[in-house]
C-alpha cells in the first residue's frame, strides 16, 4: 500500500494494498475502499462509505460527509460509490438520511467534474457526466448516460432521464425527459431529441427515427400530454415505452 506519511487512515478502515493514498488524505474508520483506488491529495472519505475499484479521486473532495440537512442528527446512514469513476477537485458527496432511504449512491464509469455537489439520498446512475459545479439537491435521481451541464442546479426530488443532456446554467425544477436536449435561454425548454449524444452512444438510425417521432408528438403536435403519451405508446420499440412510462410516473411534471 502506498500511503503518504501525512495521510490519516483510521483503524478499522479497509484500504487494499493496491490503493494509493496521497498527502493529507483522511479516511474514516468505517470506510471500505476497493482495489486500485487513487486519492490524489487532501481527500476526505468518512462515515459508512463503500468505494468500488479503480476510482481516481482528486484533491479537496469530500465523500460520505454529513448531509446538509438540519434534521440530520448523526444517524448511521451510508454512501456508496461504484467502479471506474473520475471524481475531480472539490466534489462533495453527502451521505443519506433516514427519511430519504438512508443511502446516497453513485454508480460506475462516471465523470464528476470540479465542484460538483451530490446531496443526501441522491441516486446517480452509471456513465453519467456532471460538469463543473453541477449541483444536485437531496433526493435527486440521475439515470444512466445522462449529462448535467456546468452550473446547473437540480431541485429536490427531480429525475433526469437516461441519455438526457442538460445545457449549462439550466435551473431544473421539473423532471427532464429521457433522450432529450434540455436547456435554458429565458425559460427551460426541451428542444427535442439529444441526437448527437445518442448517435455517439451507438443508437441506430431506426431507433433515432422512432425517438424523433415521439418527440414530435410530445413537443410539436397540438396534442395535450395525455394524448401524446397514448400516441407514443403506439410506436414500436422500448425507447418510446420508456418515454411514456417516464412521463406517467413523474411526480413533479416534465419539462416540455
Amino acid at each position: 500500500m502506498s500511503v503518504h506519511p501525512s495521510a490519516i487512515v483510521a483503524p478499522g478502515a479497509v484500504v487494499p494494498d493496491s490503493c494509493t493514498i496521497g498527502p493529507y488524505c483522511t479516511i474514516g474508520a468505517e470506510v471500505v475502499l476497493g482495489e486500485q483506488c487513487t486519492l490524489v491529495s487532501h481527500v476526505v472519505v468518512d462515515g459508512r462509505t463503500r468505494v468500488g475499484a479503480r476510482n481516481t479521486i482528486y484533491s479537496f473532495t469530500s465523500i460520505g460527509i454529513a448531509p446538509q440537512d438540519l434534521k440530520y442528527a448523526g444517524e448511521p446512514t451510508e454512501t456508496e460509490v461504484g467502479d471506474d469513476n473520475t471524481i475531480r477537485e472539490c466534489v462533495t458527496i453527502s451521505r443519506g438520511t433516514t427519511k430519504g432511504g438512508g443511502i446516497t449512491r453513485v454508480g460506475s464509469n462516471n465523470l464528476l467534474m470540479a465542484y460538483v455537489h451530490i446531496g443526501h439520498d441522491s441516486q446517480v446512475g452509471s456513465h453519467c457526466i456532471l460538469a463543473n459545479a453541477a449541483t444536485l439537491a437531496g433526493h435527486v435521481t440521475i439515470e444512466d448516460y445522462a449529462s448535467v451541464g456546468a452550473f446547473s442546479p437540480v431541485h429536490q426530488f427531480c429525475t433526469v432521464g437516461q441519455y438526457a443532456f442538460i445545457g449549462g446554467g439550466t435551473i431544473v425544477t421539473q423532471d427532464v425527459l429521457p433522450y432529450s436536449l434540455t436547456s435554458s435561454r429565458r425559460e427551460n425548454k426541451a428542444f427535442g431529441m439529444n441526437k448527437i449524444g445518442l448517435s455517439r452512444r451507438g443508437f441506430t438510425a431506426e431507433r433515432l427515427n422512432i425517438l424523433q417521432k415521439a418527440f414530435r408528438l410530445l413537443l410539436s403536435s397540438r396534442l395535450n400530454t395525455t394524448q401524446a403519451v397514448q400516441k407514443i405508446r403506439d410506436l414500436a420499440g422500448d425507447d418510446a415505452r420508456i418515454i411514456a412510462d417516464f412521463i406517467e410516473r413523474s411526480q413533479r411534471g416534465v419539462i416540455k
